[in-house]
């Protein structure tokens, strides 16, 4: 076979560090590239620049300043439930989806950034909600009841030290579920409140269901209690 010679040819690529079942590049490859990496932010600056989004959202859309007083404390508890999920919740063989990173926290203050004005009127809303988002990112990708609650300890015991309130207090109800569709998905205005009651939720669940599943789709949508959180966060 002819020798055959690749000329004007530019490769990209991306990995992460070696861990979680990936392995070293050798020095022999990484010869063959001009290696670009960064440093993660220093906490200060993610802080700045959260914490600024966050409250700019607060002040256009005018809400109570018991709300707006408590974003300082809510962007350290994101820096620290952040901080011991990447240490204690590490990508191993089996849990190789175990990786976090800054858009992790950007997907946290997205969500609290949706806060309805009129659901959210003192600071044990917001901590709602942003126990809300905290599960929905970093939850969502946990794979045992072990992890899970390792995720729960971490965010009752950084609300306990920062605000002094208790579980019984964050959990009015069974579960927290946030979603912008309790007023139906024709809605011209859908915003993103609490659920107070998980049985009429659940019941609008079916007939929303009902209405996909009469449309002929070729796939039956169900749910169950265990999928209630993902359906809340598509």
């Amino acid at each position: 076979k002819p020798f055959r010679i690749i000329e004007d040819m530019i490769i990209l690529s991306a990995m992460g560090p070696p861990g979680g079942g990936r392995q070293p590049l050798t020095q022999r490859m990484q010869r063959h590239f001009n290696i670009v990496s960064y440093t993660f932010q220093q906490d200060e600056i993610v802080s700045h620049i959260f914490s600024t989004i966050l409250s700019s959202f607060m002040n256009y859309g005018k809400y109570p300043q018991p709300v707006k007083d408590c974003i300082p404390k809510i962007m350290q508890m994101t820096l620290n439930v952040y901080g011991s999920v990447l240490k204690q919740l590490l990508p191993m063989p089996s849990k190789s989806h175990y990786t976090f990173n800054l858009r992790d926290i950007s997907k946290i203050f997205l969500g609290l950034c949706s806060a309805y004005i009129k659901t959210t009127n003192e600071d044990i809303d917001l901590i709602r909600l942003w126990v809300h988002e905290n599960k929905r990112v970093f939850g969502d990708r946990l794979i045992s009841s072990e992890d899970r609650e390792l995720l729960e300890n971490l965010l009752m015991t950084e609300i306990k030290t920062t605000f002094g309130y208790g579980r019984e207090k964050i959990y009015f109800i069974e579960r927290l579920l946030y979603s912008d569709f309790l007023q139906g998905i024709d809605s011209d205005t859908r915003h993103y409140m609490p659920v107070t009651d998980l049985k009429d939720f659940q019941k609008l669940l079916e007939q929303l269901l009902d209405d996909y599943n009469s449309m002929g789709s070729s796939k039956t949508v169900s749910y169950t209690h265990l999928t209630l959180p993902t359906i809340c966060s598509v």
